[in-house]
């Protein structure tokens, strides 16, 4: 085990940072393979699933080697400050956003993770952000208490630490809120995210799903909330809807890869992600404002789908241009590379809470179109990459304007939330 960290270290060392998708590495005689795994099984009918998507190595005799490495080797907070223009400096060296002061970002996910904190603690100092001091981050129950936490689960633990992590990431300034549902029931997750809501959270990231079922609607309760933005990531399965990304009044995000490049107006290109879930639901109508009979996701912007469509706004999610994590469930583990809309699930909830309040009367799902039918240039228009085959060649293509695999585009600053 001591020889295998040694030589995962090696290869932490020569994939760097900022280096996209490799076949593999060469590390001494063997050479080492990365591929993905899904970090949660299956969703049985009633749950969900995390959507956390973790980089693996193998060399052709052991496969599924997770790379605890001694120092991160994905994106880190200033490579997504400076692809998606959130940094307070507009010119190098990025310094970390400056707004997110009294703002909440809440986490719902299930089960515990006993290192949740320690292991954000190492997240923040590693990347020079600064520490969370008392207030800054709070662990509650499904209840809304703290202690009498459920029962730890590895796969939700590495969910939970990805989460807290791109809030950090994103929201230096901002409270993290983790609230831990005492299972992924999504009786369970509801009302965890009603205890959120109750706890004052401004942003709620919820990075599970499933696949749809005829009773959902019954579920739209807990992410039905003026005031508030709630963001749940697509789905990590291609073309295809899931719920929660379906209920109508969240903000579903889909996902892109995200690389960087030698640009004078851009220094990152991004493509939509295979994937990200996206497509037209199967029982959610589209969403409409309070008091109102139209749907802000309208003919001119959604032609073909008479229900709700998914996605709404989108960021990184492939893990081949995956982000660093750390996270030491069971006293075992290090820096990591996760993908998967999980990902781009607590950076859009993040955005959303730089960005300031929203209205009480306003659904955190409408400012986006808003801000985007007035000034287009306040998100990144993804227009190529796709996440599979579909009647409606928008809903599982990227196309100019929107589209289902990374809807509205990517955050450009914080003007489109």
């Amino acid at each position: 085990m001591r020889r295998l960290l040694s030589v995962l270290g090696v290869v932490s060392i020569l994939l760097g940072a900022t280096a996209p998708a490799v076949a593999g590495v060469t590390v001494g005689a063997s050479r080492l393979t990365r591929s993905v795994v899904d970090v949660c099984g299956p969703a049985t009918p009633g749950t969900a699933r995390c959507h956390a998507k973790l980089v693996v190595y193998g060399n052709g005799l052991q496969s599924g080697l997770q790379p605890f490495a001694s120092s991160p080797t994905g994106y880190g907070p200033a490579d997504l400050w400076s692809a998606y223009q959130l940094s307070s400096s507009p010119t190098p060296p990025l310094t970390p956003p400056a707004g997110g002061k009294g703002m909440t970002v809440a986490i719902v996910d299930a089960y515990d993770d006993p290192k949740a904190a320690s292991d954000l603690a190492v997240y923040r100092k590693q990347f020079g952000l600064p520490a969370c001091a008392t207030g800054c981050f709070t662990k509650v129950n499904q209840s809304g208490t703290p202690g009498n936490y459920p029962k730890g689960n590895r796969s939700w633990a590495e969910e939970i630490s990805l989460d807290l992590d791109m809030v950090s990431a994103i929201c230096p300034n901002c409270h993290i809120l983790l609230v831990e549902a005492t299972s992924a029931s999504f009786a369970n997750l509801g009302a965890a995210e009603n205890e959120a809501v109750k706890l004052g959270a401004n942003a709620i990231s919820n990075s599970y799903g499933g696949s749809e079922f005829n009773t959902e609607t019954n579920y739209d309760q807990y992410y039905t909330h003026l005031g508030i933005a709630i963001t749940v990531s697509s789905g990590d399965g291609g073309y295809g809807v899931e719920y929660p990304a379906a209920s109508p009044y969240v903000t579903a995000v889909g996902g892109t890869s995200l690389t960087h490049v030698s640009s004078p107006t851009r220094a990152w290109t991004e493509t939509a992600w295979s994937g990200a879930g996206s497509g037209c639901s199967a029982y959610e109508p589209k969403p409409t404002p309070p008091g109102q009979t139209t749907t802000w996701q309208t003919n001119q912007i959604d032609p073909s789908c008479g229900m709700r469509t998914v996605a709404d706004v989108s960021a990184v999610a492939d893990p081949y241009t995956g982000v660093s994590v750390y996270d030491t469930y069971g006293g075992v583990g290090g820096w990591l590379v996760f993908g998967g809309t999980s990902v781009a699930s607590p950076i859009i909830a993040s955005v959303y809470a730089l960005a300031g309040p929203i209205s009480s009367t306003t659904y955190g799902s409408q400012v986006p179109y808003s801000a985007y039918l007035s000034n287009p240039s306040v998100l990144n228009d993804i227009q190529s990459g796709s996440n599979g085959s579909c009647s409606g060649s928008y809903l599982c293509t990227a196309v100019p304007g929107y589209d289902g695999p990374t809807g509205l585009g990517t955050p450009n600053g914080t003007g489109g939330f």
